[in-house]
């Protein structure tokens, strides 16, 4: 079970990947915000293992609220809440979900642990970031080419 933030959902949404989640993942849980987030265009349909999850404990929204988006702030406190791990991509609320004491993934993790686990090759992985880039998505090339590395070196 894990918690996400909207950036890495948006991105599998619009390239219809959300195998790459469900690979790995039983159950994918977003705050109300991430889906408000996700469906701000038009209606999405939630795959079956994917849940909205309400917070309960709304006290360090406050202060999430004044540093990030609505979203990062509800993922990152949905996380702590239920001290799951955290899909974000986004480096300023990485860092504070890192401060916060809690495990984070982002894409590149994503597609990095799907190779690994033989669920996609490394040039289906390949075409799916170039792909990506290419609908206009911002990914470090810096850290596609250390995740790639890091894949050599899994079959070295």
């Amino acid at each position: 079970m894990i918690v996400s933030d909207t950036t890495t959902l948006i991105i599998l949404l619009d390239m219809q990947r959300f195998d790459l989640l469900s690979n790995l993942f039983e159950t994918v849980l977003i705050p109300k915000s991430v889906y408000d987030e996700l469906s701000y265009k038009s209606d999405v349909s939630l795959p079956d293992f994917m849940q909205i999850k309400t917070l309960i404990d709304t006290s360090s929204l406050t202060t999430f609220n004044m540093l990030l988006d609505k979203g990062e702030a509800e993922a990152i406190a949905l996380a702590i809440e239920l001290n799951k791990p955290l899909i974000i991509d986004e480096k300023k609320g990485r860092k504070i979900a890192k401060n916060c004491g809690l495990k984070i993934i982002g894409l590149l993790g994503i597609v990095y642990l799907n190779i690994q686990k033989n669920h996609i090759s490394i040039q289906e992985a390949k075409e799916f970031l170039d792909c990506a880039i290419s609908n206009g998505y911002r990914i470090s090339q810096k850290l596609i080419d250390d995740m790639f590395e890091k894949v050599n070196d899994l079959i070295a």
